[in-house]
């Protein structure tokens, strides 16, 4: 896919991937061991909005916002070795990996799928695309969120329990990747409660900022 329609990778992208309990910081936070593979789930692509749209927040839901870092792949690629990984990226992007809470404690306590507490309707907010050119090494930038104003994560990728180049090696042993789908990467401490009337920030270093207001459904 050429990076012209790589940039339009909301429209394009057939699938969303995501990585939970990947940072050590929130392992640490958690009390909870670091896990021995990568924590997998997928969110459909009807939970993306970009800057100009509202985080929608369903009556009765209770929902925490985590920032990540985003990987847009590029090439169509299936069982890839970690050593060969990068070569798939065609760019980046910052995204918020909403969590309806309450249905994810009994979800995981009943060992149940994540795909409802992940995937509600505005529950992947995305930054414009982010070239290759932009990040030299993903495995270290710093991504940051605020609430109204309070920072609530601040911390770089150096911190993910599974590099980059595992999750997407890892992930294309089970399912074929392809141009648009996205990668997300996991989650650093802090993550916590949005409601109506919150505005997000988040963003990578300096270089990138998003912003998106909060409504009620």
């Amino acid at each position: 896919m050429a990076t012209a329609e790589l940039k339009h990778f909301v429209r394009y992208g057939k699938k969303i991937a995501g990585a939970g309990l990947n940072y050590r910081s929130l392992l640490t936070e958690r009390n909870l061991p670091l896990p021995k593979v990568p924590v997998i789930f997928l969110k459909p692509t009807s939970s993306y909005i970009t800057e100009g749209q509202c985080i929608e927040i369903p009556h009765g839901f209770v929902v925490h916002e985590e920032v990540e870092l985003g990987v847009i792949i590029g090439q169509r690629c299936k069982n890839i070795p970690e050593s060969q990984s990068l070569q798939y990226v065609g760019g980046y992007c910052l995204a918020l990996d909403l969590t309806e809470v309450r249905l994810m404690k009994e979800i995981r306590e009943k060992g149940l799928p994540w795909t409802l507490g992940k995937g509600f309707d505005t529950a992947c907010p995305v930054s414009r695309f982010v070239s290759c050119e932009e990040i030299k090494d993903p495995n270290n930038v710093q991504i940051w969120c605020k609430v109204n104003g309070e920072m609530r994560q601040n911390e770089t990728t150096s911190d993910m329990v599974f590099p980059i180049e595992s999750l997407i090696s890892h992930i294309s042993q089970y399912m074929t990747l392809e141009p648009g789908d996205l990668i997300l990467t996991g989650s650093p401490a802090g993550v916590g409660p949005i409601g109506p009337g919150h505005v997000i920030e988040a963003g990578i270093g300096d270089d990138l900022s998003m912003l998106f207001p909060v409504r009620a459904l």
